[in-house]
């Protein structure tokens, strides 16, 4: 039965991707109790859960289009935005600071079910990657040559500029470029 749920959710979150509001208010109306729950035993405050549901669910409109189903259940992905949203709300007031951590992975561990991977770990490392990757590709090929031998093997300057027969010098400028290239390209990702 969770299978056909989790297919179910699937389908809305692809329908709200595409600005399907029914799609929103009948997700809506499968999760909110379940995520309710979540969020009131984050913040301790009918009203503050409240304010966390529907932050959440402004996210999901928002966010609909960059649901990947392969790195996480559709469950444990609304979770994981009640649960920041909690947080938000809580760091807003100022309030209970140090013990929240180890409480809500265990609220979430009770409200959601899976044994898979943290999906937030998961899709944070796959955008990442993907960004990476993307700024890499812009660098000239000499740059992008260097800096992944430096930073993939682990390579000094020294040993860069012997193994690519190329003054020190001018691999030093080289991996300096790119890295400033790459530094204003991941700024935009983040």
């Amino acid at each position: 039965m969770a299978d056909i749920q989790d297919a179910e959710l699937m389908a809305l979150i692809e329908r709200v991707a595409a600005q399907d509001q029914t799609a929103l208010k009948t997700l809506y109306g499968l999760t909110s109790g379940k995520l309710y729950g979540l969020a009131l035993r984050v913040v301790r405050s009918h009203e503050w859960a409240e304010d966390a549901l529907q932050d959440t669910f402004l996210q999901v409109w928002r966010t609909a289009p960059d649901y990947r189903a392969s790195l996480s259940p559709p469950m444990a992905w609304l979770g994981l935005m009640v649960r920041s949203r909690s947080l938000d709300l809580l760091r807003k007031r100022k309030t209970e600071r140090e013990h929240l951590t180890d409480e809500i992975d265990e609220a979430m561990a009770e409200t959601l079910e899976g044994d898979s991977p943290n999906p937030m770990d998961t899709s944070l490392a796959s955008q990442q990657a993907r960004a990476l990757q993307k700024c890499l590709s812009q660098l000239d090929n000499k740059q992008r040559e260097v800096v992944s031998l430096a930073y993939l093997r682990d390579l000094s300057h020294g040993e860069l500029a012997q193994q690519l027969k190329l003054p020190l010098g001018t691999v030093k400028t080289w991996i300096r470029r790119g890295l400033d290239q790459l530094r204003t390209c991941m700024a935009r990702f983040a």
